[in-house]
């Protein structure tokens, strides 16, 4: 047997782990949640095919559409509560992603700027950025409870300087703050991978032709970098929408997004039956987003990859 089919060999056979995880921690509890938001139990423990999960979703009670653009417009518009609580997590979500953006992208930059100076002169900075991405996501956000509350850290500070407490937490500013601080660099790391491979040369001939670093950043190195910012977008507005451990500790709980309420669905009410079917539309939501991100990427693969 030659070097060749050995090698195939072997590559197949390291395939197996994968496809035996893949299989068991995600394909299995996929079609779980399907079986339970496609079938109800009856009395006897049997199993039909039902759409009662679907319909519990859009025959909740009626609210008023809880989101800030209705609010300034000063528009009433009545909707069933769990489609509600999936427009407040979509704002919430693409606000905390915003964010992201507006505090990533400078942060990408520079070190991308810093690495291109110094050759790993920026491995430093970026380390500390990462550092605490080492720490489990709980003890992060609860580190912000012991800074946010009445008598902690940020409210001793103001009192010091003779400025009044604040109401930091369980409110809508202490979940995006979470949000923001958790996945900021999720949305940093992508940027930088795309800007530290700008051809160095490519700068040079938009500046040897007379355009000055606005016009540079403008129109050279923000559309080379797009697929970068693309690629953050996805993967801080996917966490940010499903998410119930942020909402759940820095918003007391007042503040039911939808990953708090297939968490309580589940775990609270036992509604198997409502909560796969929250899951399910949730999945279908998120793949359709990826599918977009996916289908932009491809279209503008290797834009921002000059090598």
């Amino acid at each position: 047997m030659t070097a060749r089919p050995v090698r195939r060999s072997l590559s197949r056979y390291a395939t197996y782990p994968y496809i035996l995880w893949m299989a068991v921690f995600t394909i299995a509890p996929l079609l779980l949640v399907a079986f339970y938001a496609l079938t109800v139990e009856q009395p006897d423990g049997r199993f039909v095919l039902s759409l009662e999960g679907f319909r519990n979703i859009l025959q909740s009670p009626p609210k008023a559409l809880d989101v800030l653009f209705l609010k300034e417009l000063g528009l009433v518009v009545t909707v069933p509560l769990y489609i509600d609580v999936f427009a407040r997590s979509l704002e919430i979500a693409l606000a905390s992603t915003l964010f992201c953006l507006l505090l990533g992208y400078p942060v990408a930059y520079i070190l991308a700027r810093r690495a291109a100076r110094l050759r790993g002169g920026s491995d430093a900075l970026l380390m500390l950025f990462v550092i605490p991405m080492w720490m489990n996501t709980l003890l992060r956000t609860y580190a912000w409870l012991a800074i946010l509350e009445p008598k902690g850290l940020v409210n001793n500070l103001l009192e010091g300087i003779g400025l009044p407490a604040q109401r930091l937490l369980y409110n809508e500013f202490a979940i995006g703050l979470g949000m923001v601080y958790n996945y900021l660099p999720f949305m940093v790391l992508p940027i930088y991978s795309v800007l530290v491979k700008i051809s160095p040369s490519v700068v040079e001939a938009a500046e040897d032709l007379g355009a000055d670093r606005t016009r540079v950043f403008t129109k050279v190195v923000f559309p080379l970098s797009l697929p970068g910012v693309v690629s953050g977008i996805n993967m801080v507005f996917m966490p940010a929408m499903t998410t119930f451990l942020v909402p759940n500790l820095l918003g007391g709980g007042r503040y039911m997004l939808i990953g708090s309420l297939i968490e309580r669905q589940y775990l609270v009410m036992r509604d198997q039956t409502t909560a796969s079917a929250l899951s399910i539309v949730l999945l279908l939501f998120v793949l359709a987003t990826m599918r977009f991100v996916t289908r932009y990427e491809k279209e503008n693969e290797g834009g921002g990859l000059l090598l």
